[in-house]
């Protein structure tokens, strides 16, 4: 690692970067970050910066609870593990660059509270069979502006509602979003195309898939980027899932697909249908669905998006080319062959809502598990597919009695989250006077809108 970080020094000093920007993301999604002189990179020689284990179980209110025994272990160290390769640009910011970090023990042994590092293993057990997932994210946020006045909070940028699929003034009056899509450009992320989104002030953006680690740091990088660069324009960007009532939500879709060896797809048979490996696939998510609603919608917040009519998933189902379905077939074949999950929400952590969506796959592909005959038409009636979890805490049920799925996903970083998003549960339901309510709450706004 030393050796590698010499060349890192050496590539980003040729840059004319003066400023490393170390960020991971902890258990919440939160980018968490270290600013480190490029000229002093050559001395680190484990691989990183060191941070404090209780950034894994720190609230966004910055209480630190304990899970995974870290806080009656002491708060030990762990030390970032820096990946070369992941630097990017800051065009915003001259002479700084951003670069995705994992995580290891002091020892340098994997640690096992990291998202980063969940993900990594997941990918390693398809390895193991010969595959390659191949994932593209599909995200979608809000910008907004702060309200001023006796009921402070935020309001969106522009106010006129349908104007999906638009670009220009009337849905950019200020330049902003024009503006972040060439600072996403000059960062080499991938990014492709960005339009406003159904909702006011809601845009989207695109970029291209990936190996699923690369794809996930990519993911991580974008999200980073977006709320720092809107922020300098006075402004602020969040993909918090429904941060108003009356608007839509902003989901976090995942396009996943798996490759051989030689990179060539296993999605499809010749004749454009679908392979048996494909369906399993399908077969592992659906079942496991219940479960992977609380590491794809882990807030308060996100089950406020969920909901029949919503064009967010309802029930644990799938079908060709159907956007009420939680998992679609679109309509591309051949190399384009893919599923698109359509259960996350703009808040999920990439690395978690990837490994969990992975994980399910993958034991549908060992127990070779078959769905159901897919959804025909709107998907919300249909009693074929059982409903999904409603509320935070039934999906943290769901997923605490789902012992496949969490002993895929390894103990300690499932029990973390759990401790976390049990605590964001009792705070909310001690503090609104309805915790039943389908009305976006302040508690919420404060929790989440800032840090997601």
């Amino acid at each position: 690692m030393e050796r590698s970080l010499l060349h890192l020094q050496t590539e980003l000093t040729e840059a004319g970067i003066d400023v490393l920007r170390v960020i991971y993301a902890d258990i919440l999604g939160t980018t968490r970050a270290k600013d480190m002189l490029v000229s002093e990179l050559g001395r680190v020689s484990h691989g990183g910066p060191a941070f404090c284990q209780g950034v894994w179980v720190t609230t966004t209110h910055g209480d630190v609870l304990d899970g995974g025994s870290v806080l009656t272990d002491g708060l030990e160290d762990f030390i970032s593990q820096i990946v070369p390769g992941s630097w990017r640009p800051m065009p915003w910011e001259p002479g700084v660059a951003y670069a995705v970090a994992g995580a290891a023990n002091p020892d340098m042994t994997p640690n096992a509270f990291a998202p980063r590092t969940l993900l990594e293993r997941i990918v390693g057990e398809y390895d193991a069979l010969g595959l390659t997932p191949i994932v593209g994210p599909e995200l979608e946020f809000f910008i907004a502006e702060a309200r001023e006045g006796s009921a402070p909070g935020y309001q969106q940028a522009i106010q006129q509602p349908g104007r999906v699929y638009t670009s220009g003034a009337t849905v950019d009056p200020h330049g902003t979003f024009l503006h972040l899509l060439r600072m996403l450009d000059r960062m080499r992320i991938g990014v492709f195309a960005g339009n406003h989104e159904f909702s006011a002030s809601q845009y989207e953006i695109n970029f291209w898939h990936g190996e699923a680690l690369d794809a996930a740091d990519r993911t991580l990088l974008l999200k980073t980027a977006v709320k720092d660069v809107v922020a300098r324009t006075g402004r602020h960007a969040t993909f918090l899932g429904k941060p108003w009532t009356e608007e839509g939500g902003s989901g976090f879709h995942l396009h996943f697909s798996v490759v051989d060896a030689e990179g060539r797809t296993l999605m499809h048979e010749g004749d454009g249908s679908l392979t048996e490996l494909a369906r399993h696939m399908i077969g592992g998510i659906v079942h496991h669905a219940a479960a992977l609603t609380a590491l794809c919608n882990p807030t308060i917040n996100a089950f406020k998006r969920l909901g029949p009519d919503t064009l967010a998933p309802y029930r644990a189902n799938w079908g060709f080319d159907n956007r009420s379905a939680l998992v679609r077939i679109p309509p591309e074949r051949g190399e384009g062959t893919r599923l698109e999950i359509r259960l996350g929400d703009g808040s999920a952590n990439p690395y978690l809502l990837t490994a969990a969506v992975l994980a399910a796959g993958l034991d549908g592909i060992r127990t070779k598990r078959e769905p159901a005959e897919p959804v025909q038409g709107l998907a919300y009636g249909d009693e074929g597919g059982a409903v999904l979890p409603m509320t935070l805490g039934a999906a943290l049920d769901a997923l605490h009695d789902d012992a496949v799925l969490c002993e895929m996903l390894g103990g300690p970083l499932v029990e973390v989250f759990e401790v976390l998003k049990r605590d964001e549960v009792a705070r909310y339901t001690e503090s609104v006077a309805d915790p039943e309510t389908r009305e976006v709450t302040s508690w919420e706004v404060e929790e989440y809108f800032l840090d997601l």
